[in-house]
């Protein structure tokens, strides 16, 4: 799907032409697509809301997560799905998970205690986190969770409990200077261990950076090896955790292409640069990345003929499409770079909406103008409502299918994957954009509520 239905053909400069970029329309659902062909239902909410906020469709979460599912199912493999709560905290999320039997990764007390409150039952709950607080360990232990533990202090204290509670044993992944996980030797020292009265270690976790399937087939191959070892010494070793690293498809390989080829400071306001971006096409994604590493030198086999449960924690995969963030145009300026106009947006909100922004890159992704309307593609730069020259949501001039106007509301498609609150801040005394879920309803009708976390 491309950036909205019927617009005029482009005006500007070409792709790796002029001051605008190439465009990057993202993936659309149909649920997307409804709702910003719908005349009123943004205009609406935007009115009782009354500044930016970001539009949740859990149902989306629900059919991730059955996907997902449906990959360890093909391959005969017992697996277990745990959704990355870091990735967004929003109820509704939790509860998706909770409804469609998938269980929560959580790395802290309130996530443990919000993912509780939702449904969520204990012994579907992950703890995962270097140094875990005692509390954290204790709410783990009440409630029969799984906890990847992550240094040898932290079977101590819940030896220490006497609570029955199941470990996995976080292994460091070889060559890797990532401070969590336990090296060989230590792992080697855990198991070992007479003195752990009622804790059991199920296994071994691990997090790979990257999003490569064959190097986490063949960790998880090597942490076969260890459960079979393990089991020698009387644990059950049962279960290997890969941790998340699947990658999103945001948007189509043409366009992907044509714009890392010939992206370059004369397509970013104040010529901005950047170093590196997220994949935001990836060919293997999501459920397929899981099929790829299931697949890898026979590694579901191995899997099964050893017993072995195979856990994941996706987080922004179980969030593909599940959400988007709003904001109403406030101002515009005219700009020109190298002899040619383009719009500089101001929004009612902040790139701390938009947390991309604040690891040195940019969310790519393409936002639309809602209403729809006729007009010429116009380049345009997004800023913030904020008194910080820095603080914008998207430095390059983006190919809008039309000009803005204060009122209009840019949508942003697919946020809802670490975008809408890991950098959330009340900044300037700004409200929190709220999470507006959308709720199927009679005659292809959307409802809405608003999402308390």
């Amino acid at each position: 799907m491309g950036l909205n239905a019927g617009a005029a053909p482009c005006v500007a400069p070409a792709a790796g032409a002029g001051i605008v970029a190439a465009p990057l329309p993202a993936h659309r659902d149909d649920w997307e697509r409804r709702l910003l062909a719908d005349p009123e239902l943004l205009g609406d909410i935007a009115f009782a809301v009354g500044g930016p906020f970001h539009v949740m469709f859990p149902a989306r979460v629900g059919r991730n997560i059955e996907a997902f599912r449906a990959v360890f199912e093909r391959a005969g493999v017992d697996g277990a799905i745990y959704y990355g709560k870091k990735a967004n905290k929003a109820r509704c999320v939790a509860r998706a998970c909770a409804e469609y039997g998938a269980g929560v990764d959580v790395a802290s007390a309130g996530e443990l205690n919000s993912a509780l409150a939702q449904g969520v039952r204990g012994d579907e709950l992950m703890v995962t986190g270097p140094a875990k607080s005692d509390e954290l360990l204790w709410l783990a232990a009440r409630h029969g969770a799984l906890i990847a533990i992550d240094e040898a202090g932290e079977l101590d204290r819940l030896a220490a409990q006497g609570i029955p509670v199941r470990v996995l044993l976080r292994a460091l992944p070889p060559d890797s200077d990532s401070r969590f996980g336990m090296t060989g030797d230590e792992l080697d020292r855990a198991l070992a261990r007479t003195d752990l009265g009622p804790v059991r270690i199920d296994g071994f976790s691990f997090h790979l950076s990257g999003y490569r399937p064959a190097p986490r087939a063949e960790l998880a191959a090597a942490l076969v090896t260890r459960c079979r070892a393990a089991r020698t010494l009387g644990h059950p070793a049962t279960t290997i955790s890969l941790g998340g690293g699947f990658a999103v498809d945001y948007v189509p390989e043409q366009a992907w292409r044509e714009f890392t080829e010939a992206a370059g400071p004369h397509w970013f306001h104040a010529r901005k640069t950047f170093d590196s971006y997220y994949p935001y096409h990836s060919a293997t994604a999501g459920p397929a990345a899981l099929s790829a590493v299931l697949g890898h030198h026979g590694l579901a086999k191995e899997l099964r003929d050893n017993g072995i449960r195979l856990a994941i924690e996706p987080g922004r995969a179980l969030l593909d499409r599940a959400g988007s963030t709003v904001f109403r145009v406030q101002g515009t300026k005219t700009r020109t770079a190298q002899g040619l106009p383009y719009q500089l947006l101001t929004v009612d909100g902040t790139s701390l909406s938009l947390s991309e922004q604040w690891f040195d890159s940019e969310y790519l992704p393409d936002p639309v103008l809602w209403p729809t309307r006729p007009g010429a593609r116009t380049p345009a730069s997004v800023g913030a409502a904020t008194c910080l020259d820095s603080d914008m949501l998207s430095w390059r001039r983006i190919p809008l299918a039309r000009p803005a106007t204060p009122g209009d509301l840019l949508v942003y498609p697919n946020t809802a994957g670490y975008q809408m609150d890991s950098n959330e801040s009340a900044f300037h005394e700004l409200p929190i954009p709220p999470k507006v879920v959308l709720h199927e309803a009679p005659g292809g009708r959307f409802r809405w509520t608003l999402d308390a976390h």
